[in-house]
């Protein structure tokens, strides 16, 4: 069997890694918008910039007249010899869609009238209202109306996919529609065979109006405090090469539909890539007017999964944020100075730990793979916790967030090791109040010293170690911790037996300490903080 290895370089011995992490996203292309209300998809052009994402919908306007997008056009078509009338239509109210036409057959008399498009719906045929007739009652109509026909149109800047040709499709012989329709195409019963073709029209006055298609935009949705979701409202079901993207007041941009994966993923992490560069923006924004112990490190949206699948909970976005000694949890983003007093809960950052759910990591890297290589998901296959990470809190609480992309989770992963450090580096040290054998003790961390233990009352010291003494622990879950220690001198094992009110939290404040003594001593990772603007003392 064939061996596949990965080899991942680490960022920090790259001087360009920021360059490229910070790097602005500008693009533009096509799309299929879904509603799920109405379960149609129509065509839109999407532009993203730095700060804007905006969907624009074909329309057709007039050129030259004072009213630049048409509601109602009526056209007169004069019928050719043959009998046809150049175009087809597709739906019905039997199909509860509107009739709208599908094709124009280039040269023939719809499309050398200048004012009819892919996408019109008629609305009446010589007068006789058309919008609740079925297909077969339309066609009848538009064949028996005589040697003129006048027909009234409306452009459906929303019609079905499936009732119109792909853009840019130029004629009957291209209908490569991504979506077969399941509805008949009346081409051939309104046009004849189609070999005639009818003289060419006389030139138009000069006061008749002009009209063509244009795309104009619909919806601008601002990027700054914005998420994007690849999951379906509310479950943990993935989509498939769909994600929606969601502004700070709360409007959508419905679903965004794309043909593959890759174009998908791309446009997810070029739409991530300036949200994420904004958010950055307003943290120094932020930062500026704020204490040197009051710095935002991170914030961001991630959805918060509900614990063994709690009855009657459903995944929720939330927004957290790691500002000075506080890891926030919060239901929207704090857009004023007063909304920062609002969290739906806030911790303590040394006594809380972060761990990422490396197993699914691990399948991550197989699903990447598979994209890298152009195989795309199966429609039901599920990664529902590919991209998590947990927060555990005292008395054994915790949460699980899910973020849309690896590099939100690899930004989570860093920014919470660097909160913790500055943290840690700014307190110094942590005292419990704890007991043993019945006597009321002081338990002490200091990133200096390490474990110090006092009487409560005397503050005589009883004992004391360094971090790289403690050689082991255990706990009965609930009070009880042994810690094991190894005498500098005997070089035996001690073993000290405490008792805490929060257990948790004090085993997560030793852990923090411990990782922010390590990472003192790691000149990469004190690189990283002097990049940062933060000069800290070892």
């Amino acid at each position: 069997a064939a061996q596949i290895t990965f080899s991942f370089a680490d960022p920090r011995h790259d001087p360009s890694h920021r360059v490229k992490l910070l790097t602005i996203k500008t693009k533009s292309g096509i799309a299929l918008l879904y509603k799920e209300e109405t379960n149609n998809s129509y065509d839109v052009c999407l532009k993203l910039t730095k700060e804007v994402l905006t969907i624009q919908k074909l329309d057709v306007v007039c050129t030259n007249g004072p009213e630049t997008q048409v509601n109602h056009r009526t056209v007169v078509l004069r019928r050719q010899a043959n009998g046809g009338l150049g175009l087809s239509i597709k739906g019905g109210a039997e199909h509860n869609v509107p009739v709208v036409i599908s094709k124009i057959f280039k040269d023939q008399v719809a499309d050398q009238t200048g004012k009819l498009f892919v996408g019109d719906a008629v609305l009446q045929v010589n007068g006789i209202h058309v919008e609740l007739c079925t297909h077969k009652e339309v066609v009848h109509l538009l064949r028996t109306a005589g040697d003129e026909v006048t027909i009234t149109v409306r452009y459906l800047r929303e019609v079905p996919s499936f009732l119109k040709l792909p853009l840019g499709s130029p004629g009957p012989s291209t209908d490569h529609s991504r979506v077969s329709s399941p509805l008949f195409d009346s081409g051939l019963h309104l046009n004849g065979n189609g070999n005639s073709t009818a003289p060419s029209p006389p030139l138009p006055s000069a006061n008749e109006p002009k009209y063509e298609k244009r795309w104009l935009d619909a919806v601008s949705l601002p990027l700054l405090m914005a998420r994007v979701c690849r999951y379906k409202a509310a479950t943990d079901q993935l989509r498939s090469n769909c994600f929606e993207v969601f502004a700070l007041d709360g409007a959508s941009t419905n679903i965004l539909q794309f043909c593959t994966a890759a174009e998908s993923t791309d446009w997810l992490q070029a739409i991530s890539t300036n949200i994420n560069e904004l958010t950055q923006e307003n943290i120094k924004i932020i930062n500026k007017y704020c204490s040197s112990d009051d710095q935002i490190v991170h914030m961001g949206w991630v959805c918060e999964c509900p614990e063994g699948g709690a009855a009657g909970r459903s995944p929720a976005f939330k927004f957290l944020a790691l500002r000075g000694p506080h890891f926030y949890i919060f239901r929207h983003p704090p857009v004023s100075a007063a909304e920062w007093g609002q969290a739906e809960t806030s911790y303590n950052l040394y006594e809380v730990l972060f761990k990422v759910h490396k197993l699914w990591m691990a399948e991550d890297c197989w699903l990447q793979a598979r994209l890298y290589l152009g195989l795309e998901h199966s429609p039901d296959q599920q990664d529902n916790e590919s991209l998590c990470f947990s927060i555990l809190v005292g008395h054994g609480q915790s949460h699980t967030f899910r973020v849309e992309l690896a590099t939100d989770l690899a930004i989570w992963e860093k920014s919470f090791q660097r909160a913790v450090f500055l943290e840690v580096q700014r307190i110094r040290s942590k005292s419990y109040m704890c007991s043993c054998q019945g006597a009321v003790l002081c338990f002490t961390i200091d990133f200096g010293s390490g474990f110090t233990c006092s009487e409560g009352s005397s503050k005589t010291v009883l004992w004391r170690y360094k971090f790289s003494q403690l050689k082991g622990s255990s706990d009965d879950g609930k009070t009880r911790v042994k810690l094991l220690f190894k005498n500098a001198e005997s070089q035996q094992i001690e073993m000290k037996e405490l008792e805490f009110a929060n257990l948790t939290a004090v085993l997560h404040c030793i852990h923090s300490f411990i990782a922010a003594k390590v990472a003192s001593m790691d000149p990469l990772f004190m690189y990283s903080q002097s990049f940062h603007g933060n000069h800290v003392n070892s």
